[in-house]
């Protein structure tokens, strides 16, 4: 066992000693120890009942022979940290996790690791730092949250985002807003649409790397601590069978995530997290490979911010398994994957008996042909942008409009609350992506103000920043290269035209090169806007949005 580099020989008795003097008997020091990365904390609703996850993972753990050891990461809650100079640390913890997880494992050898996220960076960090260990392990979050109830209405937190616009456009008053507040986020679990933390629970669940139910059992739910246990228990027989991520894990298994990403329609994130997680796993993964992917996949679910449904409604109706089992009636599944269950996908759907097509479509039926995101590439985007298309308007699929320049998230934000932005108009936010940022902030606060003042057919968005996973409308971000780094958005000026053609895969601004040209021989480089402390080195280190915001070493 790894573990014995700490527990056995004569050699190893100050190291046995210290675990006694936390209680540990003989016994439990001889069985396999078993890391359990507990992302508990009293700052994130979707982490506030994970210390009785974490309970329910360790009872699963002793009753297979194991020792469970509890340790922590950090985590942000990206609602919190939204519209203000925490949202930069967001995107910038995921790699503070996976070094925390891999320095805490390596430094103390343990044998298998039970990984317990539930939130928005928390899931990726701790996967990446699975992949970069490369340890016997399973991945088991704490849920969603159930939606939240104004009379017969259900809402959610994006919900009250756009209260905030309804509020300034004078559509709602005072007391519904405190009323949507009230109701909105009813308990714990991670935000109760097909935002950024649940896409990225499923995914995990498609990857292989999690147990059937992961992504969509409710928090509130006794299945959610039976999960728990089983998790608990099934990573016992993954140690023993010395079976790790990278044996179990292939490109296939990242064509099936991003399919089920496609057809659920997830958060443009995944479009950050699942390149730099199969960067740890060995892989190069393309962007090209979304859109690729996209025009085979149907969009077969409806889910919030863009639909009408809720994680409950998915888990109810099959869930991602569900949502497999109907892509794998037309190949865009591949049977043959391995996951930690212990058999390969096609053999854990055979167990899917009934799903309910009034909230997964049937392949033949889908709410679009092809899948939720999509990749836009053109002189404004050379390494490409990223937008939820199923979230779109129809009439702002293809759009030529005015550009309406800003510097910073809270300029746009200021101006659209004001009623500065009219139809026709295309918000330009720069200086926001990864280095520039730093951090690349999710534009949540913008771009729930134009949904809620009613501009959603009429207004879009592009940014180098990037989008939090209940944005809905014609949001495009991840613009690479950057700001920053002197990439084409740097040029852009006020009144610019921009052209937008997201069924052909464009984003064009429309001003001649010999114009572009003069403006980029006169540009210069905005200065850091964070030069101390953990960010200024994370701006000096970080990737392009295009390569997932990865660490260059």
């Amino acid at each position: 066992m790894r573990s014995d580099l700490m527990k056995k020989g004569p050699e190893k008795a100050p190291h046995r000693s210290l675990f006694k003097a936390m209680g540990y008997t003989r016994e439990e020091i001889e069985r396999p120890l078993i890391g359990i990365v507990n992302s508990f904390n009293e700052i994130i609703p979707g982490h506030i009942h994970l210390d009785k996850i974490t309970q329910a993972v360790k009872a699963g753990v002793r009753m297979a022979g194991g020792t469970p050891i509890e340790f922590s990461t950090i985590g942000i809650c990206d609602g919190i940290a939204m519209n203000h100079d925490g949202m930069r640390y967001s995107l910038a913890s995921r790699e503070l996790i996976a070094d925390s997880v891999e320095v805490m494992a390596m430094a103390h050898p343990f044998d298998g690791l039970v990984f317990i996220p539930n939130c928005d960076k928390i899931i990726p960090g701790m996967i990446m730092a699975a992949f970069r260990l490369n340890l016997p392990c399973i991945v088991v979050s704490g849920g969603p949250m159930l939606a939240g109830r104004v009379g017969q209405r259900p809402v959610d937190l994006i919900s009250v985002f756009e209260g905030v616009g309804a509020l300034k456009a004078g559509i709602i008053g005072e007391q519904d807003l405190e009323e949507l507040e009230d109701y909105a986020c009813p308990g714990c679990g991670s935000c109760a649409g097909m935002f950024t933390a649940n896409s990225m629970n499923c995914l995990s669940e498609a990857l292989g790397l999690a147990l059937p139910g992961n992504g969509t059992i409710p928090a509130v739910s006794a299945a959610r601590y039976r999960l728990a246990k089983t998790a608990g228990m099934r990573i016992m027989d993954l140690v023993r069978h010395s079976i790790r991520p990278r044996d179990m894990i292939t490109m296939a298994s990242f064509e099936n995530a991003i399919a089920v990403d496609m057809a659920l329609g997830c958060s443009t994130n995944t479009v950050l997290h699942v390149p730099a997680i199969a960067h740890e796993a060995g892989f190069t993964l393309d962007l090209d490979l979304f859109n690729t992917i996209s025009a085979k996949t149907p969009h077969l679910c409806s889910l919030r911010p863009g639909g009408p449904h809720f994680l409950e409604d998915l888990n109810a109706a099959g869930g991602v398994q569900g949502v497999m089992k109907e892509l794998a009636k037309i190949g865009a599944i591949h049977l043959d994957a391995q996951t930690v269950t212990g058999f390969s996908v096609g053999k854990n759907l055979e167990s899917v008996k009934q799903v309910d097509h009034n909230v997964i479509r049937p392949v033949d039926n889908p709410y679009h042909a092809q899948g939720g995101i999509a990749i836009l590439y053109g002189n404004l985007a050379p390494q490409g942008a990223v937008v939820k298309q199923s979230a779109v308007a129809p009439e702002m699929l293809q759009r030529t409009g005015r550009a309406r320049v800003f510097e910073s998230e809270q300029d746009a934000a200021n101006a659209i609350l004001s009623g500065a932005i009219q139809p026709g108009d295309v918000v330009v936010i720069r200086y926001e992506g990864p280095k520039g940022g730093p951090g690349m902030q999710e534009m949540l606060t913008p771009t729930a103000a134009i949904i809620g003042m009613n501009l959603g057919k009429d207004v879009a968005l592009i940014t180098d920043g990037r989008f939090s996973g209940g944005t809905q409308g014609a949001a495009i971000g991840h613009v690479s290269p950057e700001a920053a780094a002197g990439g084409p958005i740097a040029l852009v000026e006020e009144g610019d035209r921009i052209a937008i053609d997201i069924p052909a895969k464009k984003l064009e601004l429309l001003v001649d090169e010999a114009t572009l040209k003069a403006r980029r021989a006169a540009w210069r480089p905005m200065p850091p806007r964070i030069q101390h402390g953990y960010l200024a080195r994370y701006a000096k280190m970080v990737t392009s949005g295009a390569t997932g915001a990865i660490l260059s070493h």
